[in-house]
């Protein structure tokens, strides 16, 4: 584990300060983690650097996984899309399905230990707050998903649902203002995610280590290299990155690294992967690689070794492939949507855009302009430095379990420690 003293050369050494005098406040607490999966996604991704880091300051950290079989991640994988607004019906037999299985986790045990602090991550683990919470414990529910509140108003069973579990929480974190719920009945913060500048995914590394990785790929950097990361996923339209690719590929020569795993918790990853495949068959310059857990070093070195790169979701609920993307001074190429909008000034550290020739036109744009690629690259990693980097969230978090602990917050109240609080579609 990386030591504090690492981090205060990157964040400086008042931020590091700041966040030690809070962590010895709460020495003594305990934390519970809850989520879906250990690996494949953002939560994860923040989970396995959040938990050893918290330890290192003192605040014991414990971080558990909800057990479930295919059919239990397929309700909530269907529950995600409904939340983010896709038009289904939340059925009988599915809530059926996700109740057995969480009482299944609380007759495993899933919580072995007394803690004071309890996190729930996304919908997969929610309704363990009313089963399991003692009266003298805190519950947080990490909302991390590009929340369609209208879906609510189409769907009362689905707003029924998620507010009888939500309701058993002492507060719910949303990664941006404009996700708040502003109806359900509890304080609400907003706490962006965050990466870690130190991770195997995001630490500096040397050329020759970047060109060895892509060696190992077959790619080499005979002609540029644009690049999407990030899992299979629908939401994330790694189909429609192929489009804008071959829109690019009709007056620039490039190549296309789409790069990414699987995530445990989402069944629809393989019949997404399938499509990727159809999509990108007959061009050699199209490399896909399906990358196994834990393959954050080659993730960074494909990103450090792109020229532009992509992220062209539909909807998100942050996108840290893109904050990464930033640290590594890549402009970034994406739609004006969820979290992103939170990352990306268009024109400044990279291009938000509406359809595929649009793209392609930043794209060769930024292809045919390596000072402005630069440049743009540049004040994104600068924008990631001062916003999204590990301790300063964390400093966030304590200060939200500070807040509910010593005081009572009315259900209303929306709580924002940075410029970031504006209820609107932008946040700059």
């Amino acid at each position: 584990m990386n030591s504090l003293k690492e981090y205060a050369k990157i964040v400086g050494e008042d931020k590091i300060e700041a966040l030690k005098e809070l962590s010895e406040e709460l020495q003594g607490i305990k934390m519970l983690e809850l989520s879906s999966t250990r690996y494949g996604g953002g939560v994860a991704e923040m989970l396995n650097s959040s938990v050893p880091f918290l330890n290192m300051i003192g605040i014991k950290d414990d971080w558990n996984v909800i057990r479930g079989n295919k059919k239990f991640f397929e309700v909530t994988k269907s529950l995600h899309n409904l939340l983010q607004g896709k038009k289904d019906l939340l059925t009988e037999e599915m809530v059926n399905t996700y109740n057995s299985c969480i009482k299944e986790n609380i007759e495993a045990n899933i919580i072995d230990e007394d803690y004071d602090v309890v996190f729930v991550h996304d919908p997969q683990p929610l309704a363990l707050a009313r089963e399991l919470r003692k009266p003298d414990q805190k519950w947080f529910w990490r909302c991390h998903i590009d929340i369609d509140e209208d879906a609510f108003t189409r769907n009362k069973r689905l707003w029924d649902f998620i507010s009888y579990w939500a309701d058993s929480f002492d507060a719910v974190i949303f990664s941006a203002a404009y996700f708040v719920v502003s109806r359900w009945p509890l304080p609400k913060f907003i706490i962006p995610p965050f990466i870690d500048p130190l991770s195997d995914k995001n630490v500096e590394l040397r050329e020759e280590k970047i060109e060895k990785t892509l060696e190992k790929y077959d790619i080499n950097r005979d002609k540029p290299i644009i690049s999407q990361i990030g899992r299979f996923d629908r939401w994330k339209d790694p189909v429609g990155a192929i489009s804008i690719y071959k829109e690019v590929k009709r007056r620039e020569d490039c190549q296309l690294i789409i790069a990414g795993g699987m995530a445990s918790d989402d069944p629809e990853g393989e019949g997404v992967l399938k499509e990727v495949k159809r999509k990108a068959k007959g061009d050699d310059d199209i490399h896909i690689l399906v990358l196994p857990n834990l393959s954050n070093f080659e993730i960074n070195a494909i990103q450090r070794g792109s020229d532009v790169i992509m992220q062209n979701s539909v909807k998100e609920g942050f996108g840290l492939t893109v904050t990464e993307a930033l640290w590594k001074c890549k402009p970034v190429i994406t739609r004006p949507v969820g979290g992103i909008m939170l990352q990306i000034k268009d024109g400044i550290n990279g291009f938000l855009i509406s359809d595929a020739k649009e793209g392609a036109d930043k794209i060769i744009y930024l292809l045919r302009n390596p000072n402005k690629r630069e440049l743009m690259g540049n004040k994104g990693k600068r924008y990631v430095k001062d916003h999204f980097l590990l301790p300063e969230r964390i400093h966030d978090l304590l200060l939200a379990i500070k807040i509910i602990n010593q005081y009572k917050i009315p259900i209303e109240s929306i709580i924002s420690f940075h410029p970031w609080f504006k209820l609107s579609k932008r946040v700059w």
